[in-house]
């Protein structure tokens, strides 16, 4: 049975203390009609707590994080950070004391903290079940708010893959499921190794891919029968290890087969997130698989992995070739 009340991503498990005041959040110059830059035409954002718009970050993975390092990106940057993930298994490599403060620094900024998607590893191990039910059980006592929930690598059936996000909901934790077109992939996995995978239904982007349709009846099983409150869509297959080739048909598939506000599009170069739409996109035989768009600064530096984001698209954004900012 899933409990009555769960944290939802945009709230800060920092609250549930008696003794905590409120998290910060201080205004930012472009925000400031009065004293600001505020009289300048831009794209405003919720205030935090955010349902939509919502920003995570990701915290240590190819390079290490520690306390100071990301008090001087929220102390500067935490308006816009809504959430940080420790990508993979990272978060065990810490000695228990270091990965609370960040866990309580991320906390005080109001932003929510995320696991990987290592539970697919635990789900190898010789008794999964005692071992998920245990991985969940610390990550709470730690003061995670969401775990994600990934099977890139591992193949779960869907009655299995909604059972496993019941039992995370169970436990007083916010599920992540994180689902997408390509198997496989992973990290920086070489697009020729990807387009020599035997087997799967091809979406048009080599082998080992998925249809679309095939991730939104999964989302709709999520949020209907789960309730959860937003789901990953990986990068992998759509915008990563592609070329130059976007499978921009299925952000739109995704797009309006599922409620925008509940869905979170990875963001893992800076082309991504960084991009205009290109006037050469165009449609393919096997579907919308136009070039990628070009970079809003093309000669930018590419950020550090822990500043890499996926954005939750509004329901303004339903054109090709989601823009995040």
């Amino acid at each position: 049975m899933r409990p009555t009340t769960l944290r939802p991503l945009s709230t800060t498990a920092l609250l549930r203390k008696k003794d905590t005041h409120a998290f910060h959040n201080p205004s930012i110059l472009l925000e400031d009609e009065k004293s600001g830059f505020g009289f300048i035409r831009h794209n405003a954002r919720p205030a935090k707590p955010r349902k939509v718009g919502v920003t995570e970050i990701r915290g240590p993975y190819y390079s290490a994080m520690g306390k100071r390092y990301l008090q001087d990106v929220l102390e500067t940057m935490g308006h816009h950070v809504d959430g940080l993930k420790f990508a993979g298994g990272s978060f065990s490599l810490f000695p228990e004391d270091k990965l609370r403060e960040l866990i309580d620094l991320a906390h005080e900024h109001g932003v929510y903290v995320s696991t990987g998607g290592w539970a697919e590893h635990i789900l190898l191990q010789s008794s999964p079940t005692t071992a998920i039910d245990r991985y969940l059980a610390k990550c709470k006592s730690l003061g995670f708010d969401v775990v994600e929930i990934s099977t890139g690598f591992l193949s779960l059936p869907p009655d299995d893959f909604v059972r496993l996000v019941d039992r995370v909901q169970a436990e007083g934790l916010k599920a992540k499921p994180e689902i997408g077109i390509q198997f496989g992939a992973g990290g920086d996995t070489d697009p020729a190794a990807l387009e020599a995978l035997a087997g799967g239904t091809s979406g048009g982007a080599g082998g080992g891919t998925s249809p679309a349709s095939k991730i939104v009846d999964l989302g709709k099983r999520f949020i209907e029968q789960c309730g959860v409150e937003r789901i990953m869509i990986e990068s992998e297959g759509i915008t990563e290890n592609v070329g130059d080739r976007w499978r921009t048909d299925v952000v739109r598939a995704v797009m309006e087969g599922l409620p925008p506000e509940k869905v979170m599009f990875e963001a893992a170069e800076p082309k991504v997130f960084n991009c205009i739409p290109s006037p050469d996109t165009k449609k393919g035989d096997e579907g919308d698989k136009g070039k990628a768009p070009a970079t809003a600064a093309k000669n930018e530096k590419e950020p550090a992995d822990d500043e890499k984001v996926a954005e939750t698209p509004t329901k303004k954004k339903k054109a090709e070739g989601e823009k995040k900012e």
